[in-house]
């Protein structure tokens, strides 16, 4: 479960509950105690009429609960973590006797050690035949995984595919005649609507909780720190109790449908404290189609720099740009050749609505935008000096095509497996290049990590295609077959790729 730490105010809360319960009593024995559920007790210093239980005032939950918790499984994420050689530490007994297998055999043969690591999450079956969504954050370099179903049967999976952008995955196991979720409809949702989060946290299988919807759309800048990097959050805020090990679950509305997949909560303990946020079903459908027919996702760009039209951009910039009421997104940059450009898109434009639905932060419209595939059409209004626009846009991909991509068109940041950054002026003029994307941190599941490139690589090109910025690495697609580069001693490097 990903955790958000914010610093918060302390916040002094009281709140008192009464309740009262009338009762009838026949005669003296107290065998003979009647309880009558309706009966108002009056009393002035509530203000109001009060009663102990109100049932047509409150949602009946159990059938939503009695079913959608059939289809949510709990899973298991096992990795295996390469130790140091033997030559390095050797056996130590004190490791052994707090839980971490050691090997006693020869020290220094080099042979490499693995160590598993556990962890766990939830998940939902989509169809009777197996696929299963789940975080990306919960399987994310898994070696193994097994999944848990409800009823107590356990099956290995397989990894379908993953979209780290949106932190959804898709899983198979080998079965049938399962017990499945049905989507419902996320834009549906309305505040303070009642909903329920189903999970294994803490392990424990088949937890329930419910609570309402605070808010929808949130933007939390949770799934990534890089700014390069295509993040979609438009999150369903609730109160419903969520906590580690909820992840990958399903919220679902009064009628038992999927409407959002837990994520992760606001706290600064770790544990649930109030909030807790869910991928919205509009965005989970789409990356699971995609996933499953394509085995990547088809993600459409608009191609557009913005900023939110709020009270903080008019006290910067509002003298500059003429704006002076709220609402809204600011064009500040248009990509050369993108699909807003090519549209007639221009920057200084505010655009308003998108197909209609009224766009005034950036998570609706990254979510619009998310729920696209490259050569989908969105009708964009636009006002320009004071007058309305309506642009049909044509959306394209991240290589500025129209065509849909294939699953051997990777996205090169993600099977590179890194962080990155552009190489400052003052590097690029120590080693002589015109630029480059430095390495600033090796995952464990990608390629940089199974070539052994070690951080501070300045890679200068890929596929013998010269690569100077962060932003020209993102907008190459196909299959990595050479990694060419320095590093900052000046020492060249070449990695070739073989299957």
């Amino acid at each position: 479960m990903k955790k958000i730490l914010f610093f918060l105010g302390v916040v002094a809360v009281s709140a008192a509950a009464g309740g009262l319960t009338a009762r009838a009593i026949a005669g003296r024995s107290a065998s003979e105690v009647a309880y009558v559920e309706r009966e108002v007790e009056r009393n002035p210093s509530l203000g109001t009429h009060f009663t102990a239980y109100e049932a047509d005032k409150y949602p009946d939950l159990t059938y939503a609960a009695e079913n959608a918790v059939k289809a949510v499984v709990n899973i298991e994420a096992v990795q295996q973590i390469e130790l140091p050689s033997r030559g390095q530490y050797g056996y130590d007994p004190f490791l052994e006797f707090f839980g971490f297998p050691q090997s006693r055999g020869r020290q220094g043969d080099g042979e490499p050690r693995y160590q598993e690591r556990r962890a766990g999450g939830s998940g939902v079956i989509l169809s009777a035949d197996g696929y299963i969504v789940t975080n990306n954050h919960v399987i994310e370099g898994a070696t193994k995984l097994r999944v848990k179903l409800n009823d107590g049967r356990t099956f290995d999976a397989e990894l379908v595919g993953r979209d780290s952008a949106t932190d959804v995955a898709l899983l198979k196991i080998d079965a049938t005649e399962l017990p499945t979720l049905p989507f419902g409809s996320s834009d549906a949702l309305r505040l303070g609507e009642w909903v329920l989060a189903i999970g294994s946290p803490y392990n424990l299988q088949s937890t329930i909780t419910a609570g309402i919807v605070s808010a929808k759309a949130r933007s939390l800048g949770a799934l990534s720190n890089d700014p390069e990097d295509f993040s979609i959050e438009s999150f369903i805020q609730t109160d419903a109790a969520v906590n580690p090990g909820n992840s990958g679950g399903a919220l679902v509305n009064t009628r038992g449908e999927l409407v959002g997949i837990n994520t992760l909560i606001q706290s600064q303990t770790g544990s649930y404290i109030g909030y807790s946020f869910a991928v919205p079903e509009s965005i989970v459908r789409k990356v699971v189609v995609d996933l499953k027919q394509y085995g990547v996702v088809q993600r459409a760009l608009l191609g557009i720099g913005f900023q939110v039209i709020d009270q903080e951009f008019i006290d910067r910039m509002g003298e500059e740009t003429g704006i002076d009421e709220v609402g809204g997104i600011y064009v500040g940059s248009v990509e050369e050749g993108g699909a807003a450009s090519e549209a007639g898109i221009r920057k200084g434009d505010i655009i308003t609505e998108i197909d209609g639905v009224a766009v005034n932060d950036a998570a609706t419209l990254r979510e619009h935008i998310a729920r696209r595939s490259p050569n989908d059409k969105v009708k964009i209004s636009v006002k320009r000096a004071g007058k309305m626009k309506l642009f049909e846009v044509t959306l394209r991909n991240k290589a500025g095509k129209t065509d849909l991509v294939q699953k051997d068109d990777v996205d090169f940041a993600e099977a590179l497996g890194g962080k990155f950054a552009d190489a400052g002026a003052k590097l690029c003029r120590e080693l002589d290049i015109r630029g480059g994307v430095q390495v600033v941190g090796v995952k464990s599941d990608g390629i940089l990590a199974r070539a052994r490139v070690k951080q501070g690589f300045v890679i200068t090109h890929l596929n013998d295609r010269a690569v100077y910025s962060v932003a020209d690495m993102r907008k190459l697609t196909g299959k990595i077959r050479s990694i060419d580069g320095i590093y900052p001693d000046g020492r060249s490097a070449s990695y070739v790729l073989v299957e």
